[in-house]
């Protein structure tokens, strides 16, 4: 997550590597149950802004210093469309690879937005948030499905703000999935920072609102601008 809040910043099973240990007990549980009920919201508002992204600022630099919208879109694409197969403990449909340009075919807001709902549909499933999953496809690169689904959600939240703040939109995103995102990056953020999906936390003070902190916590500076 971090500077590039990728929900496995490209390697899913590198990142596998340090979860095995994460904690199978009352609390994810708990998180999760929550999460479930958050993940078609999340969803629905970073459609929303993708949906908001002009084509003439598809160069435009974002709060992710490796990439630049068109760069973050095409992050987006590939890997929610992965997070479904994730949901249903299956491998990635054959297809495209993650270079490819999303950008260059077509509707591509519609197709985001299309997926994005698929992928959130899949992790309303109970079931979904059970047991080992993987990005990836790789059976022996698998984290725990809470982290995994945690992260998804979190992608929403964290870039669809990249996204908003980089082509001048007002993110508006709601109060209740800004509070869920700060508890789930704040429960794995040294593991993030640890495995590269995080960058340096920025210095946030404590009392500043809690998407402020949120973007702090994932390594953003909460007055970016491009």
């Amino acid at each position: 997550m971090g500077t590039d809040t990728g929900a496995e910043a490209g390697d899913a099973a590198k990142a596998g590597k340090g979860a095995d240990t994460a904690d199978g007990g009352q609390a994810e549980r708990d998180a999760a149950a929550e999460l479930r009920g958050l993940v078609v919201p999340a969803a629905e508002t970073a459609a929303r802004i993708v949906r908001g992204v002009p084509a003439g600022l598809l160069d435009a630099p974002t709060p992710c210093p490796e990439w630049d919208v068109r760069g973050l879109i095409n992050h987006l694409i590939f890997w929610t469309g992965r997070g479904e197969t994730a949901a249903r403990k299956r491998p990635p449909r054959p297809g495209v690879e993650e270079r490819h340009d999303f950008t260059r075919d077509g509707d591509w807001a519609a197709r985001y937005a299309e997926q994005a709902l698929a992928t959130a549909e899949a992790w309303r499933d109970e079931a979904a948030w059970e047991g080992v999953t993987s990005l990836s496809g790789d059976p022996n690169g698998g984290m725990p499905a809470v982290v995994i689904g945690g992260m998804l959600f979190s992608e929403c939240v964290l870039h669809g703000w990249d996204l908003a703040v980089a082509t001048g939109q007002d993110p508006a995103l709601p109060d209740r999935l800004v509070r869920a995102s700060y508890e789930q990056v704040a429960s794995i953020a040294e593991m993030g920072r640890e495995y590269g999906a995080f960058g340096e936390q920025v210095e946030v003070d404590a009392s500043a609102p809690t998407l402020d902190r949120l973007l702090g916590l994932a390594g953003r500076d909460p007055r970016w601008k491009p």
